[in-house]
């Protein structure tokens, strides 16, 4: 069982969305840039994902998508789900047919409820997951890389040893 590049294409897409949507509708072609995804594909997964109410788009110029719903009210499960992610661990799909006997009976196998347990763990845990959640991880991210981009910038005028240098 994996995540496929749909779920982790939407999950990365709309990240990228709400990062940027206070300052208008975010085109497609711009996702597809920064993030280096078809813009065929997304137009795709956006289709979906309007479709399930997780996005608004605004024709003409000027267009693009936005959130229909606030960060926090979205959840990793609900962007996966949208776009059609399959997440089974199980061999049957979830039916239940795992084993096929020679004698035509059909029935669950050793590990079924073990697949099945992890089904719902995997579930339970993208749905304690928001999309704010992740967008203020990246906002951290972004701010820490810039801050350490300023500190090296900083010792290369001043000469000054780095804290990591210094403990040389």
């Amino acid at each position: 069982m994996r995540l496929t590049t749909k779920g982790r294409f939407a999950v990365t897409a709309m990240i990228d969305l709400a990062l940027r949507q206070h300052s208008g509708p975010v085109t497609l072609s711009a996702i597809s840039q920064r993030q280096n995804i078809s813009l065929s594909y997304l137009e795709q997964l956006f289709g979906k994902l309007r479709r399930h109410e997780l996005v608004d788009s605004m024709r003409g110029p000027g267009g693009g998508y936005s959130l229909a719903k606030l960060a926090r009210h979205v959840t990793v499960a609900d962007i996966i789900f949208a776009v059609d992610e399959p997440l089974d661990a199980t061999d049957c799909g979830g039916k239940q047919d795992c084993t096929r006997g020679n004698d035509g009976k059909s029935g669950k196998c050793m590990t079924h409820e073990l697949w099945a347990t992890l089904n719902r763990k995997m579930v339970e845990y993208l749905d304690s997951v928001s999309l704010q959640d992740l967008v203020d991880q990246q906002r951290m991210r972004e701010l820490h890389e810039a801050n350490a981009a300023k500190s090296v910038l900083l010792d290369r005028r001043t000469g000054a040893p780095t804290e990591s240098t210094a403990a040389l």
